[in-house]
């Protein structure tokens, strides 16, 4: 390795043999065409730190809508694979159409991780994105590993969609007061409305029908 004394976070001495294993591979200018495979970096930037970019907001209002935006975003990862869980383990008179449905919620959900993510970026903040990382973050309970009764896994996507929804009006609210438009009207538009109206869809399958 060219820099023994500095080892990238996260890289294990098995990494770095391999790492040196390839490294005949290659000559001073990189004229061979191997790919230089089990590359190792540092940390560019920590989590919970912020860039400068030209935005004009301050630093304190940047990063204090990113740690907001992550809480949601780790939250909503969480409901996007309790929806793909859902819908897999899916079962009973109403199956198709719930496995539908469920399905096409968390399609929605996977389109506002991603909003949420490139909004925490344009920031200057880095996004929360390794599901180890979500689980430490996420405020959303862990569910069984196996299969709940139908009833149990709507209410339970309820049940996440009001942790979420919580966060979000209280980041309305703080970014409203703290002069943050972008992330004030993603968060309306994007993503509080989203769910409250797949809220409607899931809570009419739990009402018992006359």
């Amino acid at each position: 390795m060219a820099d023994n004394a500095r080892q990238p976070r996260g890289a294990s001495a098995a990494a770095v043999k391999v790492r040196e294993r390839y490294q005949h591979l290659f000559d001073g200018n990189g004229r061979r065409s191997q790919p230089m495979l089990h590359e190792l970096g540092v940390e560019i930037q920590d989590f919970g730190t912020m860039r400068l970019l030209p935005i004009a907001l301050g630093n304190d209002v940047r990063a204090q809508s990113c740690q907001a935006l992550n809480r949601i975003l780790a939250d909503t990862q969480i409901l996007y694979a309790l929806y793909k869980k859902h819908h897999w383990l899916m079962r009973g008179l109403t199956f198709y159409q719930l496995h539908l449905l469920l399905d096409k919620h968390a399609e929605e959900q996977l389109e506002i991780i991603d909003l949420i993510a490139e909004r925490v970026q344009t920031l200057g903040g880095v996004a929360v994105g390794d599901p180890r990382h979500v689980a430490e973050i996420t405020t959303i309970p862990r569910p069984p590993d196996g299969a709940e009764e139908v009833a149990a896994m709507l209410s339970r996507l309820l049940e996440a969609h009001e942790i979420v929804i919580g966060a979000v009006r209280d980041a309305i609210d703080s970014t409203g007061q703290s002069g943050d438009a972008g992330t004030n009207d993603l968060l309306i538009s994007d993503v509080l409305r989203p769910n409250e109206l797949q809220v409607w869809f899931v809570a009419e399958h739990l009402v018992d029908q006359p």
